[in-house]
């Protein structure tokens, strides 16, 4: 297994993602960004965690937003 040091992503878990996003972000900017019910209605990590393990296409938006976030922090 190679080393995946220009992968910002390797190691983290999708928890430690979405609760560093809504840390720094909060549920609504998040569910303005991705409008998905997990983040406008009745937000919590638990229901986004069970929705993003299921639906690929919303992880990888997750992910976008959280790579940006971290771009932005520097």
């Amino acid at each position: 297994m190679g080393l995946q040091k220009n992968n910002p992503l390797h190691g983290v878990k999708l928890e430690q993602i979405v609760t560093d996003l809504q840390a720094h972000y909060g549920w609504e900017y998040m569910g303005y960004q991705i409008n998905i019910r997990c983040f406008t209605h009745d937000p919590s990590v638990k229901s986004s965690l069970k929705f993003l393990r299921r639906t690929p296409w919303a992880r990888t938006k997750v992910e976008q937003m959280y790579l940006e976030m971290l771009k932005k922090r520097g």
